[in-house]
């Protein structure tokens, strides 16, 4: 019986909706027949089963190789990552995949006006008071500490409404993930200007030795890869088409060169349309644009005489070998014995 490759995805949140969402716009759809289900299958790839998991949860069941690939905030990564028990058994093999945007922070009370920066607290410290902050990232946040010699605060673990926690006096200020900002806000605390411990957004990652070990792992993971960055690379560009007449193709270089925004990913493409010997030479222009320059582009097309402009989306852009592949693999090999 084949192995499956089984893949962690977000359980919860805003994330399980944004990861679905960019997976189907990859073309690698999840098809769970139950939402009440913590399973499902990828039609893409057969050998593939989904686990659905909670955020936190995904790399410390990479790390301890129950997954092979996941799905996941970096600031869970970092977490981990930050753990001894599983110290280098997680791969970050996309570090961004463009979506799940946010920053574990510190936050302190409003009240604290004297507190504005890592320096002020520090002097806090130094003039006796004993500090407390809340979190569910604990590694994380004792390294961070550790590196801006604020060594002796005391890191307590909370789960939940952490922004309650000053409040009810179960620690003087938090650690934890803020997005917009808001519901810090409304807990009236807020982020020291140099209180980012990690900066955040969806990461795909995987089991080091699973990548290693396991060919039908990586082949999943290479093309798992090349889907994401084309399809990433294809964001906000645009493919336009328009037919334009001339008596030869070195007329319509030259007209299309003289514009400015139509210049393609490196070339347009321009080719001569089969057309009857009395209508005269019709050449057909195809070339990529970006969104902010697409308006620009239609308008330079119309200007050397371009007639019939079509514009549709670009789903793939697929260039060369993604370098994130061959790092992966140069990184594995690294682990081969010599």
């Amino acid at each position: 019986m084949q192995q499956q490759v089984r893949i962690a995805l977000p359980s919860k949140g805003r994330m399980e909706g944004e990861t679905l969402e960019f997976l189907e716009r990859c073309g690698l759809r999840v098809k769970k027949s139950n939402p009440r289900q913590y399973s499902a299958i990828m039609p893409a790839f057969p050998n593939v089963l989904v686990l659905f998991q909670r955020p936190r949860d995904i790399p410390v069941s990479i790390a301890s190789g129950d997954v092979d690939l996941g799905i996941c905030g970096y600031d869970t990564v970092a977490e981990v990552k930050a753990n001894p028990e599983y110290l280098d058994q997680i791969i970050i093999i996309h570090e961004a995949l463009g979506y799940g945007e946010c920053a574990l922070v510190l936050a302190v009370p409003d009240a604290w006006q004297d507190v504005q920066t890592l320096v002020d607290l520090r002097k806090r410290l130094k003039e006796g008071q004993k500090l407390r902050v809340a979190t569910k990232y604990t590694h994380a946040v004792k390294q961070f500490l550790e590196r801006n010699n604020l060594s002796e605060v005391k890191v307590v673990y909370a789960d939940g409404a952490l922004e309650a926690a000053p409040s009810i006096g179960y620690a003087d200020f938090i650690a934890d993930i803020m997005s917009s900002g808001t519901t810090l806000r409304e807990n009236n605390l807020r982020p020291l200007i140099d209180g980012v411990i990690v900066d955040s957004q969806a990461n795909f990652i995987g089991n080091r030795q699973a990548l290693r070990d396991r060919s039908d792992v990586f082949q999943v993971t290479e093309q798992m890869l090349e889907l994401f960055e084309a399809h990433l690379r294809a964001k906000n560009q645009y493919m336009i088409f328009a037919n334009m007449r001339g008596e030869t193709r070195a007329d319509i270089v030259k007209r299309v060169r003289s514009q400015p925004d139509l210049g393609g990913l490196q070339y347009p493409t321009i080719a001569q349309l089969a057309t009857p010997e009395d209508v005269g030479n019709w050449w057909s222009v195809s070339l990529v644009v970006a969104q902010n320059r697409l308006f620009s582009a239609i308008q330079q097309i119309r200007a050397v005489g371009g007639s019939g402009v079509v514009v549709t989306p670009v789903i793939y852009i697929f260039d060369e070998r993604p370098i994130r592949i061959q790092k992966l693999a140069d990184l594995l090999k690294e682990d081969m014995p010599q």
